[in-house]
């Protein structure tokens, strides 16, 4: 059985992550498959609208951890193609229909999709501040939430369906016998506009999106490097083994006062 499904309806792509035994966890199998699922996507001359979900309880727990741990590296193997989704190549729009769980990388996909539909069981989390050595500062950013969701965000809460839909970041909450009719509803609407209309607004709308500066981005990578990368293991061997996390912080306890400074890389 595949670890990704795609199905056609029409001129609408529905692709359903299928590992519900590890709640969708992103595998390299299932990294290599959405890849080329997704550009299966991006070039067809007949396709013009996608559906995204999962199948069991879990949109996307992110990481598949005890893959990482096996190979002995944080983050994953990632696919031999590029990912027109991921890489933002894509000028399809996207529709998340969120059935469960949507964690870490799989809150990321999320993230990605230009419109969302979740059913009120789905819980969400931003799980870098748990997994790496810098929060996921840009999320809320992103999604332009206010500063205290956003650090709320960062640090790893979790967020339930009904919260992140009154916030604004769920476009519909259905129960779930109603999630993938929803979400085929939105397609069709989508598909009723002229295509040009529909091409250039999903264009012009991603283009509008806040993102972070030049030199906040070179902040992050500094701070992704500012801390004891043991670290980064430790915390994935913890959650497979399911005891609370050993963690040393910094190689040399001094490095908690030598932050790098944003002033230092402006201009």
């Amino acid at each position: 059985m595949a670890v990704v499904e795609t199905d056609r309806t029409g001129q609408v792509f529905i692709v359903r992550m299928n590992r519900p035994e590890r709640l969708n966890a992103l595998n390299t199998e299932m990294r290599q498959m959405l890849a080329e699922a997704w550009t299966e996507f991006r070039h067809s001359k007949e396709l013009e609208v996608a559906i995204f979900t999962g199948i069991g309880r879990g949109f996307c727990a992110g990481e598949d951890m005890k893959e990482s741990l096996v190979a002995g590296r944080p983050g994953g193997t990632r696919p031999s193609l590029a990912d027109p989704f991921m890489d933002g190549t894509l000028e399809k729009p996207v529709i998340a229909a969120i059935n469960g769980f949507a964690m870490g990388g799989g809150f990321m996909l999320v993230e990605r999709s230009d419109l969302r539909v979740a059913v009120p069981e789905a819980l969400f989390e931003v799980s870098e501040a748990k997994r790496w050595l810098l929060g996921g500062y840009n999320h809320g950013h992103l999604a332009n939430l206010p500063y205290p969701i956003a650090m709320e965000m960062a640090l790893g809460f979790r967020f339930t369906a009904e919260r992140f839909y009154g916030l604004g970041f769920l476009n519909r909450l259905v129960e779930p016998d109603q999630l993938m009719p929803s979400a085929v509803a939105m397609g069709e609407h989508l598909l009723t506009l002229p295509p040009a209309a529909r091409v250039n607004t999903v264009h012009m709308m991603r283009q509008m999106r806040p993102a972070p500066s030049a030199a906040q981005q070179r902040l992050a990578a500094l701070l992704h490097e500012h801390g004891a990368k043991s670290d980064l293991i430790e915390s994935r061997a913890a959650f497979a083994e399911m005891r609370p996390p050993r963690f040393k912080g910094w190689d040399d306890p001094e490095d908690r006062y030598r932050l790098p400074a944003l002033d230092a890389l402006s201009g």
